[in-house]
């Protein structure tokens, strides 16, 4: 750690040392900058979060007679990656915190100058909350993240372009709007509670979300955010800072991740874990009578067409069969699912009668009823159907699956082609 506030300290006082270039010699500037940016690094690990080091720092930089107008700008530029070397999860938005409060300790520290006639204690004096002092643009557009600063109500005051390029406006338009202008509709409510029903109540602390917004042309994206809760000084009002990021691609990858993760990639239909998750979810929310419908597929002899033409016209054929399975039964919102090997799965969601799960296996007999031709080989298709229809309040999932493949097997042993029915319960 001695080697990273060394490296921070140099970086400080070169930065520095572009407003006032004698300081750059004295040894005990740089020992003055290591110290500070230990209390900055120690306040960044410290739990409970207090943000009062920055005030210190700021005043400290007055007191070491830093008095310049550009000293909280620049330091905020020399020092928006201290959150690089903390490991906790809110460094990025503790730090914003105590880049602000060096800026208000800096300027409170030339307050106090002031009353001994210092010579820029009236021009720095503080202005009101949302002015655009230096310091408080430094800390907004010299932080790669998106950063904003809004009243306890929810009002913006203060936005970077980093925030105003993730919802795509002018920077300038953000000032004054409530922040739930760009939060998606589904996800007010959720901001709400987390924000002003929790976080501003309390008066101090961070929460963090993730949550849809709405740009400015429409399209939906994602952001994630840390919102800290900062008390005012100087009779202030109090504030919330906000810092987060587009997290969009993100979400897309993970998406895709738990698409693939869900779904089989020769046929494209979902897969075993899928269809035991739909069956849960249907399970969770069953009433008493409601039954749902299984059908096992099999596909019949083949292993024959794997042997004599090989796995790539196979793959072919099972992706063949797949579309006009899925296909047969699209208007009944059932699910198909592929098992493994040349076995699906079709689910018939509540409410399933012997009526319902007659027409549907009916169905997926007749796709198959015409061959299928791939690569100018013409593939006579067939299937042995096993069908139940059971109560699935309470049920359990694996037991359900098994009983529907038992079904399948009493299917197969009595011939190819046609479905067989079977009715554990059936319904009235």
């Amino acid at each position: 750690m001695d080697d990273v506030e060394e490296m921070l300290a140099r970086a400080w006082l070169k930065a520095l040392a572009a407003i006032d270039v004698a300081r750059k010699s004295d040894p005990r500037t740089r020992y003055l900058l290591r110290g500070l940016i230990v209390d900055l690094l120690a306040a960044l690990h410290t739990d409970p979060f207090d943000a009062s080091a920055g005030v210190q720092v700021g005043r400290a930089l007055v007191a070491a007679q830093w008095t310049d107008e550009q000293v909280p700008w620049v330091s905020a530029r020399a020092l928006h990656r201290l959150a690089d070397h903390c490991p906790h999860p809110d460094a990025s938005a503790r730090l914003a915190v105590l880049l602000t409060a060096v800026g208000q300790g800096h300027q409170a520290g030339l307050c106090d100058l002031g009353g001994l006639d210092h010579p820029h204690a009236e021009q720095q004096r503080p202005r009101e909350a949302g002015g655009k002092d230096d310091w408080f643009r430094s800390v907004f557009d010299n932080i790669a993240a998106a950063v904003a600063i809004g009243d306890t109500d929810g009002t913006l005051l203060e936005a970077n372009s980093a925030l105003a390029e993730m919802i795509g406006v002018p920077v300038e338009s953000l000032q004054g709007i409530s922040v739930y202008d760009f939060a998606h509709p589904d996800d007010k409510d959720h901001i709400r509670e987390l924000v002003f029903e929790q976080l501003v109540p309390e008066r101090s602390g961070t929460v963090r979300l993730e949550r849809r917004l709405v740009r400015a042309d429409g399209s939906i994206g994602w952001m994630s955010f840390a919102i800290t809760y900062v008390p005012g000084l100087n009779e202030h009002p109090d504030y919330l800072l906000a810092v987060g990021s587009d997290v969009t691609e993100l979400h897309q990858r993970h998406e895709e991740l738990h698409r693939q993760a869900r779904h089989d990639p020769l046929t494209g239909l979902p897969n075993r874990r899928l269809l035991a998750e739909r069956i849960d979810e249907l399970i969770a929310t069953a009433h008493p009578g409601d039954h749902a419908g299984f059908c096992f597929a099999d596909m019949d002899h083949f292993k024959e067409i794997n042997d004599h033409y090989g796995h790539n016209v196979g793959d072919k054929a099972l992706a063949a069969v797949a579309a006009r399975l899925r296909g047969s039964v699209r208007d009944h919102h059932c699910l198909v699912a592929r098992i493994g090997g040349d076995e699906f799965v079709v689910l018939i969601p509540p409410p399933a009668g012997t009526s319902r799960i007659t027409v549907i296996a009916d169905r997926l007999l007749e796709a198959l009823a015409d061959p299928i031709v791939i690569d100018g080989h013409t593939l006579p298709m067939s299937a042995s159907i096993g069908a139940i229809v059971t109560p699935i309040a309470g049920a359990d999932t694996e037991s359900l699956l098994a009983a529907a493949d038992a079904s399948l097997y009493n299917a197969k042993t009595n011939g190819k082609g046609h479905w067989v029915l079977e009715i554990p319960d059936a319904p009235t």
